[in-house]
Parts: structure tokens; C-alpha cells; sequence
């Protein structure tokens, strides 16, 4: 979310285009810098997922040289167009370009669909998951960005983009302007809890599929709540066997087109759990007792192959759950 927060110092070299959609009584913005003509090129796919706070220069990078220097977008549902100077400045590409789509209706526009298709690579940047789920999905923003994801196009997303990247998204959806993170203990405590709203099936990406993706995961204390939500997938129907890719905060994975990831950057690294077995208690109003789940936690520098799902760099664990409270075999004792 850093952009979010930083003013463009160049406000007069960037093109910027404000479009509406009188028809359907809402507007979307598209800010342009670098050529105003799309260039064809022919990108490499793979999956940058960012896990929150400071962006990361090595994994901007990575997605850019995967555009072959074609033209970048980055979503958004809210902001400005503070990534543009950021991204061009690092890479070279094409263009650079922000599309914020702030409503369902600016999404139905042909026009937004039409600038995600031509573009090389797509990153949707952080913050509300549940602005892109009640926005974008169903429309043709969601059909575009898949579209683009069966060309073999490649895919970025930090925080909230990275959480809607996987088959299964915590959506959010339940939350309010004024609410704390929706914490561990309180799934812990009921992995029914009214705020627990899991979504599916907004972005089909075979590597991803029946995997949840979270952000921010050592950084805001998040196991606890992603074991309810994995208990909950499972106890609703959802997966047998779900697994998750959770990245930790200045962190990333960055996933090649055969499943093979590398784990960048200066945080915690990421964690990448799995269940073999459903939860043992899981209904309204009950502590969480959850038993068996593989843990396999990648730092910076370590390796993990998605689809034989095991690691190269880091350590393996165990974790479970008694009656909400959290147990893990890790030497130290630490959750985390």
C-alpha cells in the first residue's frame, strides 16, 4: 500500500485520461506515461505475489522483464497514479498505466475490459479485497484478467491484489469502514464468526487453484484466522485438501510459469501450509480444534514448488490446533 500513500512529483508528464461512461452513469480514471500506442509484445507468464508494506524493487523487476516490454497496468478500485513514476523508473517498458475502476458500473464499460486485454502484464495493487470482489467480479473486468491469465500473460498483486489471487480469497465482505483487522483470535475463538466471508473463483490460475492466498501474515499475526479459514473450506465443502500460500510483509514469491517459485525481499518470507486432515471440531460458536496441518516456511532466498508443493532453504513443521488454541513443532516454539 506504500504508493497509495506518496504523491506523484510529475503530474504534468504523465498523460492522464479521465473517461466516463455516461450510458451507464459511472467513470473510470486511466493514467497513461510513457507512448500512448500499445506495443505488441510477447510476454513470459508468472505470478508475482507481494505480501504488503514496502514495495519491493526486485519483484517489480521480475514482473517487467516477464512483459517483455510491452505495456504494464496496474488496477485499482481507489487511489492515484503514484505506481507510474515508480514502475517506469525501474523498468523498461512500453507504457506504464493506472485503470481504477471504482464501481460495478464503471466495470461493465467495454472500454476497461479493452485496455486490460492489451496490456503485457497486469498488477492489482493493495487495498480493499472486497472493493475488487463486489466490483469487479462477474464482469467483464473479471473475464479480461482471465483472459489475460490463459494467454499466458503474467499476473502481480500486493496485499489486497495478492489475497484475490488465489482459487479462495478471504473476501472481506462482512467488514465495515471503521474495523479492526479481522483478527486470529477472534476465528480461533469461531471459525463461524460473522466476519468470516470466504470467496471463490474470481481469477483462474491453474497454479493457484484450490489455494488460498494472504498477505501481511507474520507482520498482523494472521495464522490463526487463515487456519480458520482453511478449517472453514474444508468443514463447508469448499476442498478435501486446500492449501495456502501466505507471504509475509516486504516479502515476496515470485512463481515461473512451471510452478517454481523464489522467495525475495526483507521480511519473514512466506508460509505455505496445507491440512491432511479435516478439522476435528469446526461449527458456530466453538473454539477451533484443527490437528495435522503441514507447514513449510520459505525466508528470503528459499525455493518452492508449487505443484510438487514441497521447499529447497527453509524448514518444514507441524501445526495444530486445540480447542482455539495454536500448537507448532517448530524448534524454537514459534508460530511464525
Amino acid at each position: 500500500m506504500s504508493r497509495g500513500k506518496i504523491r506523484s512529483a510529475l503530474p504534468l508528464l504523465i498523460a492522464t485520461l479521465w473517461l466516463h461512461s455516461a450510458a451507464l452513469g459511472a467513470s473510470y480514471k486511466y493514467f497513461r506515461q510513457g507512448e500512448k500506442v500499445d506495443r505488441q509484445a510477447t510476454p513470459v507468464f508468472g505470478i508475482a505475489m507481494m505480501g504488503g508494506g514496502e514495495d519491493l524493487d526486485d519483484a517489480f523487476r521480475w514482473l517487467c522483464e516477464k512483459a517483455r516490454g510491452g505495456d504494464f497496468l496496474i488496477l485499482r478500485a481507489r487511489g492515484d497514479d503514484d505506481y507510474n513514476p515508480y514502475v517506469k523508473g525501474l523498468c523498461k517498458l512500453n507504457s506504464v498505466a493506472t485503470l481504477i475502476i471504482p464501481s460495478r458500473k464503471a466495470a461493465q464499460d467495454p472500454k476497461v475490459a479493452e485496455i486490460i486485454r492489451h496490456a503485457e502484464a497486469v498488477f492489482i495493487a493493495g487495498g480493499d479485497q472486497s472493493r475488487y470482489v463486489n466490483f469487479w467480479k462477474g464482469t467483464p473486468v473479471q473475464n479480461a484478467l482471465n483472459a489475460n491469465i490463459a494467454a499466458g500473460k503474467p499476473i502481480g498483486g500486493t496485499s489486497a491484489g495478492l489475497a484475490v489471487l488465489g482459487e479462495f480469497a478471504y473476501g472481506a465482505l462482512g467488514d465495515k469502514p471503521h474495523d479492526n483487522d479481522l483478527s486470529s483470535p477472534e476465528v480461533l475463538r469461531d471459525p463461524f464468526f460473522p466476519r468470516v466471508t470466504l470467496v471463490r473463483d474470481f481469477l483462474k490460475i491453474s497454479l493457484l487453484e484450490n489455494t488460498l492466498t494472504d498477505t501481511h501474515f507474520a507482520k498482523r499475526d494472521r495464522l490463526g484466522r487463515t487456519l480458520g479459514f482453511l478449517a472453514r473450506l474444508m468443514q463447508d465443502g469448499w476442498s478435501t485438501m486446500p492449501r495456502e500460500v501466505a507471504v509475509d510483509e516486504k516479502s515476496a514469491v515470485l512463481v515461473e510459469a512451471d510452478g517454481k517459485s523464489t522467495v525475495v525481499g526483507s521480511g519473514r518470507g512466506a508460509y505455505f501450509l496445507r491440512p491432511t486432515e479435516p478439522p476435528a471440531v469446526c461449527r458456530k460458536g466453538t473454539p477451533l480444534t484443527f490437528q495435522s496441518i503441514a507447514g513449510y516456511h520459505a525466508p528470503a532466498g528459499g525455493r518452492f514448488d508449487l505443484p510438487a508443493w514441497s521447499g529447497d532453504g527453509g524448514s518444514a513443521y507441524a501445526l495444530s490446533v486445540d480447542a482455539g488454541v495454536i500448537h507448532s513443532t517448530q524448534a524454537d516454539g514459534s508460530l511464525y
